[in-house]
């Protein structure tokens, strides 16, 4: 995305509609690709079991512009900076010099003796 240019101006804000949208409507209906019942709002829909989406223009009313969305921030005000992500700690490589070698354990512990068994 190419930065704009010191000194544009952003577009002067509509005040065409001062109304208030009213809250969406939650609406059911069967995924049209797997059949899954899902719910939506306004007539628009997203399967989470397929991934198909429905057409916004397939909605029961308009979408929102940007400056009737309630949440938007304050004119003037900016997204907040993301913290950087931590940066990994190294996995350490063990030194092949420090490594000390076991000594295998005496066949007469580690395996039974095979041959004859003594018995009473």
């Amino acid at each position: 995305m190419t930065p704009r240019p010191h000194g544009a101006h952003l577009p002067e804000e509509r005040t065409e509609s001062t109304v208030p949208l009213s809250p969406p409507e939650l609406t059911e209906a069967e995924c049209r690709r797997c059949g899954t019942y899902i719910a939506g709002l306004d007539g628009r829909y997203a399967c989470g079991v397929c991934g198909w989406v429905n057409d916004h223009s397939e909605g029961h009313r308009r979408l929102p512009r940007a400056d009737e969305d309630p949440d938007r921030p304050l004119k003037g005000r900016r997204r907040p900076k993301r913290l950087p992500e931590p940066v990994p700690e190294p996995v350490p490589v063990p030194d092949p010099a420090l490594q000390t070698v076991s000594e295998p354990a005496p066949e007469s512990l580690s395996e039974p003796a095979s041959g004859p068994v003594p018995g009473p």
